[in-house]
This record gives structure tokens, C-alpha cells and sequence, in this order.
């Protein structure tokens, strides 16, 4: 069977859609919010899949491995534990990631001080070289995914976003990180 839902396709995806709400019809559901929600996610994943085959292979880094030497770029030295919210995973998924970069000379553990327990990392100069390198390229294939939006389109879709990352966070709870 072919994809449908996950076709890149918009044609295959709106008949997909309305084959949804012909089998959901009977049901009292909101099939607008389903069909943002289901399309952020599909968007998301299609981002993420076509970045790591097309570009991260290349410096064999996943997703997650990506974001962390980027958050460590940005904001230099951090907790485990900041990293991983910023990264958006586990603290377990970290460690198995920490290990692949540390293994690759790409970042440093920073015991702290006072407890042991805790640890921040950073970026190794070869850490930096890398990022350094990657970004640009990076950015110019994020800068292709969303080629044909206008400038304007592209910052309303951010803006959009954002607005419903905000909400999702205000539905998580005081819990959330943000």
C-alpha cells in the first residue's frame, strides 16, 4: 500500500484527510485541530528525517546529536540536564549521545565542583570546528525546506508556531520547560 498520511504529496495528503474524516465522520471530533496537529507533527518529522540523510550523515550525527553541539555552540557550557530539555530528550537519551560525542572528541565533561553527581558539558575545539562548519550548510538546507514561502509566510509560521508551542506548554503545567 502506498504512503498516504505520510506522503509529501499535498494531494495524496488532503484525500488521505478526507478519507479520515469519512471514517471519523460519525464521531464528534474537532477535524481541523486534528488536521494541524497531525500536520505540524508530519512536517516535524519530515524536516528532521530529510536533514539527517541529506546533510547530518554526512558528519554522522543524528538529530539529537546535532542539537546538542548547537545548543552548546549558542549558550556555551551547560548542565546535563539543561541540555537535554533543550535537546528534547531523555536524560538517558543524553548519556547515549554524550558518550557517541565524547567518544568523538566533539565535547568535554566538566565535573562540578561540589557534586559529583552533577556535570555539564562543552564543546571540544574540534566540537566548535565542526558546528562551525555544519551550520552554515545547515542553514542554507532550512532555508530550502521552506523555499516556497515568502519571507513574510516564513515568519508568520514561526509566529504561529510559537503560539502553539506556548499553549502546549501552558496545558503541560508548571512542570513544563520552556
Amino acid at each position: 500500500m502506498s504512503r498516504r498520511i505520510a506522503s509529501s504529496e499535498s494531494r495524496i495528503v488532503s484525500q488521505a484527510e478526507r478519507d479520515i474524516r469519512s471514517r471519523l465522520d460519525s464521531h464528534s471530533l474537532n477535524f481541523t485541530a486534528m488536521s494541524a496537529v497531525s500536520n505540524v507533527y508530519r512536517t516535524a518529522s519530515t524536516v528532521r528525517n530529510y536533514m539527517e540523510r541529506t546533510l547530518l550523515s554526512e558528519y554522522e550525527l543524528s538529530w539529537v546529536a546535532f542539537t546538542i553541539l548547537w545548543v552548546l555552540w549558542i549558550w556555551g557550557a551547560q548542565e546535563t540536564g539543561h541540555v537535554a530539555a533543550e535537546a528534547g530528550v531523555t536524560k538517558g537519551t543524553l548519556t547515549g549521545v554524550m558518550k557517541t560525542l565524547h567518544a568523538r572528541k566533539l565535547i568535554r565533561r566538566l565535573p562540578h565542583r561540589d557534586d559529583r553527581r552533577r556535570v555539564s558539558i562543552t564543546l571540544s575545539r574540534a566540537g566548535e570546528r565542526l558546528i562551525e562548519e555544519l551550520f552554515p550548510r545547515f542553514n542554507e538546507q532550512e532555508a530550502r525546506c521552506v523555499g516556497d514561502l515568502s519571507t513574510a509566510e516564513q515568519q508568520e509560521l514561526a509566529r504561529l508556531l510559537r503560539l502553539v508551542n506556548r499553549r502546549v506548554g501552558e496545558l503541560d503545567g508548571p512542570s513544563a520547560t520552556h
